[in-house]
């Protein structure tokens, strides 16, 4: 629940990044951290969503 529990991502993955240089294995690891980042906005998104439908039902 606290930004400290959630992992940092590592500095050299930035998005986009320039396909045509990476190897097969550094696509599939910037898949993974892809992965990983819709995986974090979509709770985050969920979390916030929760919030709105809360404050909604409330203020009704």
């Amino acid at each position: 629940m606290f930004d400290d529990d959630i992992p940092k991502v590592k500095p050299e993955t930035i998005f986009p990044r320039n396909l045509e240089n990476l190897s097969v294995s550094d696509l599939e690891e910037y898949i993974k951290d892809l992965q990983y980042e819709i995986t974090r906005a979509s709770d985050d998104m969920d979390k916030k969503k929760t919030s709105q439908n809360a404050a909604a039902a409330f203020f009704k």
